[in-house]
């Protein structure tokens, strides 16, 4: 089937969020939302959810699930906001608990954090199926970005988060603590061996050089043919050796701070303290 993807391009992070709708029906799923911080005042906002919002209840749709490809270093997820507002359970691959032991470390979270996942609605695995009317989908363990990597093949359509991005920008880092371009390469061959009529839709756009429009919709056969960084038969060595040296000289995210410390609460804030105020931690020379 052909599921009907609605694509909401947030201008802060260069995130797409999709509303993947059955076309047979109202159902539809919400992937990779965004809510708005601004780290400068410690702010949130909804203006980026609201219009998600929006458009599932002006057009009488069904959200049966929120789905994450991964967890997020660069936006903070808006999921639990979007479930209060219209349903869904909230899905994330489970190797999230890896994610969670790494980081409640790094942010020193204490025995009180959970590391079992036990935050999110649903933990898949590979071979595991979610269904959105009479849509199915199919999850692919994709790591090497993160360890928690999914892409979710939905009928004709792939959401592949962070994996791959448009074939004219390549692929996306592995230095994150527990990424591998080795694995990575895996993983994007994983893909790549999926129909070559195959609708890939990537989780983020930064407007390669030379091209004017954002864009997030390509296909499998266009990425094996043109992609950057592993397109046209590059072999793995070499894709190791041209990732490992760009990641060495690229920066961190500028929200990677507060939205590791929510997303991998499925979302959610830090838990309040005795007065009611919640606090994000800093660490310091640890990233």
């Amino acid at each position: 089937m052909k599921p009907e993807v609605t694509a909401f391009f947030d201008d802060a992070t260069n995130t797409i969020s999709y509303v993947v709708k059955d076309p047979a029906g109202s159902s539809c799923a919400v992937i990779d939302s965004v809510l708005d911080f601004d780290y400068s005042s410690g702010r949130t906002d909804t203006r980026s959810a609201d219009q998600v919002i929006r458009f599932v209840r002006d057009n009488g749709l069904t959200v049966e699930w929120l789905l994450e490809t991964h967890v997020h270093a660069d936006h903070l997820s808006a999921a639990p906001y979007i479930q209060e507002q219209v349903g869904g359970k909230i899905g994330i691959g489970d190797r999230i608990r890896i994610v969670q032991d790494t980081f409640g470390k790094v942010f020193n979270e204490g025995t009180e954090f959970q590391r079992d996942g036990s935050q999110f609605d649903k933990l898949f695995v590979e071979g595991d199926s979610v269904h959105i009317g009479q849509l199915r989908g199919d999850v692919l363990h994709t790591p090497g970005h993160t360890p928690a990597c999914l892409t979710y093949v939905i009928g004709d359509a792939a959401f592949v988060g962070d994996t791959l991005f448009m074939p004219d920008f390549g692929t996306a880092r592995c230095d994150f603590p527990g990424g591998s371009s080795e694995t990575l390469f895996e993983s994007v061959q994983k893909i790549l061996a999926l129909p070559d009529e195959t609708r890939i839709f990537v989780g983020h756009d930064y407007k390669a050089p030379g091209r004017d429009e954002y864009a997030w919709e390509t296909t499998v056969a266009e990425q094996k043919a043109r992609n950057i960084h592993v397109g046209a038969g590059k072999s793995k060595d070499q894709f190791v050796e041209m990732r490992d040296a760009r990641d060495a000289t690229l920066a961190m995210p500028k929200l990677i701070i507060p939205s590791l410390q929510v997303n991998m609460r499925a979302g959610q804030m830090p838990p309040a303290d005795e007065k009611g105020d919640v606090f994000l931690k800093v660490p310091v020379n640890k990233l």
